[in-house]
């Protein structure tokens, strides 16, 4: 397994060793024992599955409170970028992104704490995304962050974004107030 730190404290870019043969392959999408040695919690509460059209941009999401959730992401069929936005107040890295491109090829993932929007642009025709989640999904604790906010700047590598509208009515990272994490509390509360 081959472990990338990025530039946003906590967020990991994981590569599973996939074996494979003329019938395939076998990977090891999760080990309690060894993730937890890098720092990612056992403890995962919800699955999720999406499908997505190519051009589709979903995000970038949050839950806060006692509803903050953990994301470990990765591709099963298709290809997309996947972004993390540091929304720590405090943070060294507050307001800045980092983006990895998961797919079936390559079989990365990316673990995103608690602490950090979330969304991913599709690349391919069509994508089937998996995230296991640290909490439960709650309506009321809900965020979306912008996705086209200036002040971050992504490059989701789409020319042409397929946005609900939810998504494309959400704050801008200038005014999401009391939204956003406090740094130090992420911290003491890993």
């Amino acid at each position: 397994m081959k472990v990338q730190k990025t530039e946003l404290s906590g967020v990991l870019i994981i590569t599973p060793d996939a074996f494979g043969d003329t019938r395939g392959y076998f990977l090891e999408s999760f080990n309690e024992k060894r993730y937890k040695e890098l720092g990612i919690p056992n403890t995962f509460v919800q699955d999720n599955i999406s499908k997505s059209k190519k051009g589709t941009v979903r995000g970038l999401h949050y839950q806060i409170g006692e509803y903050a959730q953990g994301k470990l992401c990765q591709v099963l069929y298709g290809k997309v970028i996947d972004v993390a936005v540091d929304i720590r107040k405090g943070s060294a890295t507050y307001g800045k992104y980092t983006a990895a491109e998961l797919s079936e090829n390559n079989h990365s993932q990316i673990w995103i704490p608690a602490g950090f929007a979330h969304g991913f642009s599709v690349l391919s025709d069509e994508a089937i995304f998996h995230y296991k989640c640290t909490q439960f999904y709650s309506k009321e604790h809900e965020r979306s962050l912008y996705y086209a906010d200036p002040d971050i700047a992504i490059d989701w590598k789409i020319t042409l974004p397929v946005v609900s509208d939810k998504d494309k009515s959400a704050k801008l990272l200038k005014d999401m107030g009391n939204d956003a994490f406090n740094f130090e509390e992420t911290i003491t509360n890993k």
